[in-house]
This record gives C-alpha cells, sequence and structure tokens, in this order.
C-alpha cells in the first residue's frame, strides 16, 4: 500500500510537472506566435511602404517618360511640318526652274531659227555677188575682164573693163549695151551709164510714217502698199494653197532654203516628204530643174522648187530681213537711206517676179 502511495504521488507529480510543462510551453507558443503575428505585421508595414515608394517611383518615371513622349511628339510634328514645307518649296522651285528651262528654250529655238533664216538669206546674198563678180577661166577666158586679151585695135579705142558689157551672167542688163552686127559689144557706143532717181513723195511719206512706229504689222500704209504691190504678185505662185504657206513662212521666219545636193542630212530630214522633183517645180508645177528645196516651219515636208521661184523668194526674204532690221534698230543709215534700200529691195521683188533671176554659171 505505502509503494502504491508512493508510485500515485511519483505519478501525481509527474502530471503535475507535465500541466507546467505544457503551459509554460503553451504561454511560450502564445508570444511565439505574437511576436510572429507583430514581426508579420512589421514585415508587411515595410513591405507596403516599400511598395509605395516604387509606385511612387514608377509614377514619376511613367510621368517623366510621358512628358518626354509629349516633347518628342511635338519635335516629331515640328520636323513634318517643315518636312512638307521644304517638300513644297522644292516642288514650287523645280517648276520653277522647268518653266524658266522651257522659257529659255523656247526663246533659244525661236533665234536659232531666226538665225536659220538670217544665214539663209545671207547665203543667198552671196550667192547673189558670187554672180556679180567677174570671172574667167583658162577654157572660158572673159575678154571684157581681161582687156590684154583684146586686139590692140579694140584695146587702142578706149575699151576697159569698167565699160565693158556689165555682167555676163544677168542677161537682164544687157539691154544696155548696144550690139553690132553679129551680137558683138560695139567698143565706140560703150558709154559710161548712170542710173539717175526721184523720190516719190507719198512712198517716202508712208515709210515715215511707219519708221516712228516700226512693226510687222500690213494694217499700216507702207507694208499694206507693198504686201499689195510686191509681196502678193512675188509670192503668187499656180499652186496658191502653197504659196499661201510659203508666205506664212516668210513672214514668220521660219522658211527654209538649202540645196537638193546636201552630202548629210540629219535623221529627221531622212524621212521628210519630198514634194515636187528635181525636174519639177512644187510651186508653178512646171517641169524645170530644181537644185534647191523648201523646208516650212516644223514640217516634215520638202518643196523641190526651181531657180525662177528661189530667185522670187529670195528677194521677198531679203525685204523682210531689212525691214526686221530697221524694227530691231540694227540699222544706222538715215531715213532718206533706209527709203532708197526699201525701194531697191522693192525692185528686186518686181524683176524676180517678172521672171528675171541670176544663175551660177556664166553666159558669156
Amino acid at each position: 500500500i505505502v509503494g502504491l502511495t508512493i508510485n500515485k504521488c511519483n505519478y501525481g507529480s509527474r502530471l503535475e510537472g507535465a500541466t507546467q510543462l505544457e503551459v509554460a510551453l503553451g504561454g511560450e507558443h502564445e508570444d511565439n506566435v505574437s511576436r510572429l503575428r507583430s514581426s508579420s505585421l512589421e514585415i508587411r508595414e515595410k513591405g507596403s511602404e516599400i511598395l509605395r515608394e516604387q509606385l511612387d517611383a514608377a509614377q514619376k518615371e511613367l510621368k517623366l517618360k510621358d512628358k518626354e513622349c509629349e516633347r518628342l511628339s511635338q519635335v516629331r510634328d515640328q520636323l513634318e511640318q517643315e518636312l512638307e514645307e521644304l517638300t513644297a518649296s522644292l516642288f514650287e522651285e523645280a517648276h520653277k526652274m522647268v518653266r524658266e528651262a522651257n522659257v529659255k528654250q523656247a526663246a533659244a529655238e525661236k533665234q536659232l531659227k531666226e538665225a536659220q533664216g538670217k544665214i539663209d538669206v545671207l547665203q543667198a546674198e552671196v550667192s547673189a555677188l558670187k554672180t556679180m563678180v567677174l570671172t574667167s577661166t583658162p577654157s572660158s577666158p572673159n575678154r571684157q575682164a581681161h582687156p590684154q586679151l583684146l586686139s590692140p585695135g579694140t584695146r587702142s579705142k578706149g575699151a576697159s573693163p569698167r565699160h565693158g558689157g556689165g555682167h555676163t551672167r544677168n542677161k537682164s542688163a544687157s539691154w544696155a549695151l548696144p550690139l553690132a552686127p553679129g551680137g558683138n559689144l560695139d567698143s565706140h557706143s560703150l558709154q559710161p551709164v548712170r542710173e539717175d532717181k526721184e523720190m516719190d513723195n507719198v512712198l517716202y511719206a508712208e515709210f515715215l510714217t511707219w519708221k516712228d512706229k516700226p512693226s510687222l504689222d500690213r494694217t499700216s500704209a507702207f507694208l499694206g502698199r507693198i504686201y499689195r504691190e510686191d509681196i502678193g504678185p512675188c509670192l503668187s505662185f499656180t499652186k496658191s494653197e502653197l504659196s499661201q504657206s510659203v508666205q506664212n513662212a516668210v513672214e514668220n521666219n521660219s522658211l527654209t532654203i538649202e540645196p537638193v545636193a546636201v552630202s548629210a542630212l540629219p535623221m529627221v530630214k531622212a524621212n521628210a516628204i519630198e514634194c515636187g522633183g528635181p525636174k519639177k517645180c512644187a510651186l508653178s508645177g512646171m517641169s524645170r530643174s530644181c537644185k534647191h528645196r523648201i523646208k516650212l516651219g516644223d514640217r516634215e515636208s520638202y518643196y523641190h522648187i526651181s531657180p525662177s521661184s528661189r530667185a522670187r523668194i529670195t528677194a521677198v526674204c531679203n525685204f523682210f530681213t531689212y525691214i526686221r532690221y530697221i524694227q530691231q534698230g540694227l540699222v544706222r543709215h538715215d531715213a532718206e537711206q533706209m527709203f532708197w534700200e526699201v525701194t531697191r529691195l522693192r525692185r528686186e521683188m518686181t524683176v524676180a517676179k517678172l521672171g528675171f533671176y541670176l544663175t551660177d554659171t556664166d553666159q558669156g
């Protein structure tokens, strides 16, 4: 019984000790839990504070990036506007340069056509001057040009080249030279011929009125008379439609005259249409030897013309060239000299329309 009592006492003391241990452990656990809770709260608070700081920093960074984006957007808009203005300015400048280039090209083409027309006229004048020069060849000497070839009796009677039979190529001048029986020149009757002239007051007054304001308008009394009396009849050929086209080309200074036998022609001329032919004049329709052809402006057609038709066209071209020189202020002569030159050119048109012309071979 005593032992059992002792055992119960030991057991009770153990149980009490265990209970105290459990109480102690329970208190310690609660302390740990409370400490853990407080630590968790502190960690949460610190985490929340850190997150708030990071959020504030991110928001500030986003605001800065928004401002930067806004600034870059403004820069982009400004660059786009400047680019548009620059593009428009470049296009406008390019169009301006193209317009100026077109104007210069048109002016250059016009000057080229005028120069070509003047060259043709000058070539015709040079050709005419060549025909006015007395020439001689060993096979066919011109005795009037070389007095040493005349017989002594003829030389002793005072015959000289100056008084010899005039221009042998121009048959229109042979009427003034008396011929001896047999068709030879009579050296006894050769005398210097002087041409007198008297000014027509009406024509001179019309010329002075035109000279005050020179123009190519045919409504003026001066040019109207010349068109009616000289230009119209001189350029009046059998082919009336082509004649009008020739007159328009002469007025516009766009007519080209060139020899038929040309060594090298541009490709654009190779495909041109040939009208008439080397043996038929396109203006008169008559069978004649045609050594020249004409081209009207930009037309791709050539018209063969006879020497007589060429002389008539050249005479009118010479007249227009001279009055253009007067209009441009290139003639420095006084009014009377200009008038007599115009009258001489009118006479050339009259002679040409009557069928007289100079040839390139001696007629002696």
